[in-house]
Formats: structure tokens, sequence, C-alpha cells
């Protein structure tokens, strides 16, 4: 189903609300991610067609080099595509596990400001968890999220590999 004629249920409008505002994520960020936190990663953009992170280019985010340490790079493109996958998940009744499984990335310019880490695989999230409520085993995604600039220019591309697996309750 094409997600621009798709609609958010209750559970995923929550979800967005609670990812976009900093009353909310920066606390959990803190408590559960302490260095999205301490980086300045935010979530800009969270809807079915895309998802925007962002991570500021400052003091604790370089390297010697005079740009942005590499492992920031891939902590924000790792959130991008995992506001995604949860997303996703909210439009699910199932209990489903979820875990980065691989990560590929290439760097195509030097990050020296603000970066913006945009996925939009809505739609292969939503389907390797229909495929994994009907196989009962592990089904992957290989997500894309790519690092631009405010100005557009591309600095890296990021592959994260999800798996998905509908969790088995014991009786």
């Amino acid at each position: 189903m094409d997600p621009k004629v798709m609609t958010l249920n209750v559970k995923q409008k929550k979800l967005v609300s609670r990812m976009l505002s900093p009353f909310t994520f920066v606390p959990y960020s803190l408590m559960k991610v302490p260095m999205v936190f301490i980086s300045g990663t935010r979530v800009r953009v969270l809807d079915l067609q895309k998802s925007v992170v962002s991570v500021p280019f400052n003091y604790v985010n370089k390297n010697p080099f005079k740009s942005m340490y590499f492992a920031v790079q891939a902590m924000a493109a790792e959130l991008s595509s995992a506001a995604m996958a949860m997303l996703a998940l909210e439009a699910c009744e199932e209990s489903v596990a979820f875990i980065v499984v691989g990560i590929k990335a290439d760097f195509v310019k030097k990050a020296n400001e603000k970066v913006f880490f945009e996925c939009q695989d809505y739609l292969a999230f939503e389907s390797a968890i229909t495929k994994a409520k009907v196989s009962g085993g592990a089904e992957l995604v290989s997500a894309k999220s790519t690092g631009r600039t405010k100005d557009g220019t591309e600095v890296s591309i990021f592959e994260v590999v999800w798996s998905f697996k509908v969790r088995q309750h014991s009786m």
C-alpha cells in the first residue's frame, strides 16, 4: 500500500509525538541511549514517507581530522531507520523483536557541519514484519539512511540491516 494514502493509527501517532517532542525524547534518550542525548541527535521528521534525524557538528562529535566522527554518523543513521522500524511495529498487534544485525557505510564527503539522516523504508519494514508473522522466523530488512548537510550535499550513505522476529509466548 502506498504510504501517502495510509494514515497513522493511535499507537503510531503517540510514537511520533514522543519521538518529535523534546520534552519526551530528550529525557528518554538521556535514560535509555545516553550517547544520543550527549551528541545532540534529534528526530526531526517521522511519518510514513520518511524519518529525518539531525546530528550537530560540535566538540563532542568531531574527530582529530576536523570532521564528524564516523560512529556519531552511524548512530544517527541507525536512529533514522530505527524510527521507521518502530513506526511499522506500532501497526502490529504481535510482539516482535528487532535488532541490528549488520551495517555498511560509505563516506562520500567530509562532514563538518550539521548532518540530516533520512530513511524512507517504511514499506520494507512493514513487509518484513508481515513475513515474520507468517514464517515464524527472522526476516531481514536492509534500510538505507543517507546523510546530507543543510544544502543537500551528501556526506554518507548507510545500509542498516535489521532482523525482525515474532516473539513466541510460552504457556
